[in-house]
Order: structure tokens, then sequence, then C-alpha cells
């Protein structure tokens, strides 16, 4: 592994901060991804709006904003990048900012930067013609705010009419996720980047 940071000398390497899941990703990583170290395939997108765990407060909220993460391993929240058996990570040198700044003994250094200058796929894909094009219209077709609506004007008694637009939405997002793989040769594990987690994913936060 290579030589720690002054600040992370007392790092006991425990990997707790790699098993609690990946990190949010910061303007200040684009270049990470732009450049090939951290391929967009190894990442997913919490989409505007989604009921996401804000480890702060243990509170689920809805995310202000895109919020770019590294995949888990299989099923686990485990970082894609922590290599368990060396106990050490894959991608070290090139690590995102709250990698860099997390200690565990002084936690003001990522809370300074918690939630601000995050990356989003805009900033990725947005000049993209014809991709950005088909991200842009799932969001619209597929918003959390659309969503939230739904859910509360259903109240606790699911409506036929409810169930209706639940089962369009998730048959809209599988199809297109299926398209772009088929019809336009995408890797298949771009898609949670693309198109964030599948939208029947995101319904069990709502039943």
């Amino acid at each position: 592994m290579e030589s720690e940071p002054d600040n992370l000398i007392g790092c006991k390497r425990c990997g707790t901060c790699c098993k609690k899941g990946g990190p949010s990703f910061h303007i200040e990583d684009l270049s990470l991804i732009e450049e090939g170290f951290i391929p967009a395939k190894h990442l997913y997108t919490i989409r505007k709006g989604e009921p996401v765990c804000d480890n702060r407060i243990d509170k689920i909220i809805s995310a202000p904003s895109d919020m770019i993460k590294i995949k888990g391993q299989g099923n686990r929240w485990v970082c894609f990048f922590y290599m368990e058996k060396e106990n050490k990570c894959d991608i070290y040198q090139y690590r995102p900012i709250e990698c860099r700044l997390l200690d565990c003994q002084d936690t003001s250094g990522i809370e300074q930067i918690f939630g601000k200058n995050l990356l989003t796929r805009q900033n990725i894909i947005g000049k993209i013609e014809g991709l950005w094009d088909m991200v842009t219209e799932h969001d619209q077709r597929c918003s959390y705010e659309e969503i939230t609506k739904l859910f509360d004007k259903s109240g606790k008694k699911k409506s036929k009419y409810f169930l209706q637009e639940v089962s369009q939405l998730i048959e809209y997002d599988k199809a297109l996720r299926e398209i772009v793989v088929a019809k336009g040769g995408l890797e298949s594990g771009l898609l949670d980047f693309l198109f964030g987690r599948p939208i029947s994913i995101a319904f069990k936060h709502y039943l």
C-alpha cells in the first residue's frame, strides 16, 4: 500500500469505513472518472429526491441532488475496491476526496465537505448528445418528486390507479434499461450509474 498522508498515520486499517459503503463523489473527483482510474461501471447514482440514510443523524432523508457512489460487493455494502484479504484499497492512489479526508479519530475534515459540490451525472456525461437526453427523459418520467406525490395521494390504502401507475413506471424503467443494452450496445454495468437504482427497488421505500 502507498504511504499514508500525515493526517492518516494513526489509521489502524481496520476497514470499517470501507465496509460501510463507498464514498460520495465531489467535483474534485471528476478527473478520476474521466481519466478511467474509477470506471463508471463500478458506480451507481442515488437520484435527486431518492430516500437515503443520512449517517450523521441516522435518519432517512431525500437526496438533495445526484449522489454518485461506488458500488458494493455483490449484495453487501462493502466498497467494490476494498480488498478484504489484503485489507487494503485497490485504488488507494486514486481514491476519492472523501476517502482522503476521512479520519475516524477526527471527522471534522469530511464533515466540512459533506453534501457540498457533489458530482452529478451531468458533470460526467452532460455533453454526450443522445445519452444525456435519454437520462434526462428518464429522470422526468421517473422523478422521485412525482413518485412521492403519487404515494402521498394514495394514502395507506393503495388504489387501483396507484398500482397501475406504479406498474407503468416499473415497466418503463425496465424496458429502457433493456433497450440501451440490446440496441444501444451499452454495458449493463453502466445502468445503475446512468439511471440510478431500478424503480422496482425504489418503491420498496414507499410500500
